[in-house]
């Protein structure tokens, strides 16, 4: 994918692919975090696509997602975690456009997923905004989740590996789930705080352990008989 570089304000403006920055119109507001924030909630807001603010950089992703690769795993992580936090009724599992801000991090951005125990929101933790006429509803969760799953793009792997896996850990975020398949193997991090940084959970035979989920997980890929991927996300006690 290209990567055009426009500047607004005094912070970089990343667009993927070429050709969409003059379709993608971001207010002056936009700017900065609070004014992203404003703008992400807010009817003018695009209705397809992805953006982040993070890292002192706004990012918006236009591309489509893979129906192989990204669209592929994500299905897969959400039908174990979901089944799974529901038996034990742990807390709420959400998938795409629920937008996380973190003013220490400096951070908005929508996961591919996110998990909040009840514990987190009961605590305070955590704060929902009200939707405008709508108090019932909230387009944001202000504070620090308990886990967030990032699922690489050709697009994305500057954002998910660099500037994502600092601001989610700046935001205090528990645990990271950061899955790359664009490769011939596929590439499963469990990220938790380190003393600067997240470090990836040590694989033990193959198992990776959630201190989230306070379980082990395997993923791996076969082709089914149509010739696509087919992602197994395997879980275990331990």
């Amino acid at each position: 994918m290209s990567t055009d570089f426009a500047s607004s304000g005094s912070i970089p403006v990343t667009v993927y692919p070429m050709g969409y920055p003059a379709e993608v119109r971001v207010p002056a507001s936009a700017y900065n975090w609070e004014g992203f924030r404003a703008w992400a909630v807010s009817d003018d807001y695009p209705d397809r696509g992805k953006i982040t603010f993070a890292g002192g950089e706004l990012i918006i992703d236009m591309s489509p997602e893979s129906f192989e690769e990204q669209g592929a795993v994500k299905s897969e992580i959400c039908r174990v975690l979901t089944q799974f936090i529901r038996e034990q009724r742990l807390g709420y599992y959400r998938i795409d456009r629920t937008l996380i801000s973190n003013k220490l991090a400096g951070l908005s951005a929508e996961p591919d997923s996110l998990f909040l125990f009840q514990r987190t929101i009961d605590s305070g933790r955590v704060a929902f905004t009200p939707e405008a006429g709508r108090p019932q509803s909230s387009k944001e969760i202000v504070g620090s989740v308990d886990w967030v799953l990032e699922i690489v793009s050709p697009s994305s792997k500057r954002k998910d590996e660099r500037i994502l896996r600092d601001a989610y850990f700046k935001a205090s975020i528990p645990e990271y789930w950061l899955i790359d398949v664009l490769g011939d193997e596929i590439d499963f991090k469990i990220l938790v705080p380190g003393d600067a940084g997240y470090i990836a959970v040590t694989p033990l035979e193959g198992w990776i352990a959630s201190p989230t989920f306070d379980r082990q997980f395997r993923l791996y890929r076969q082709r089914d008989e149509k010739g696509y991927w087919e992602y197994t996300l395997e879980m275990q006690e331990g």
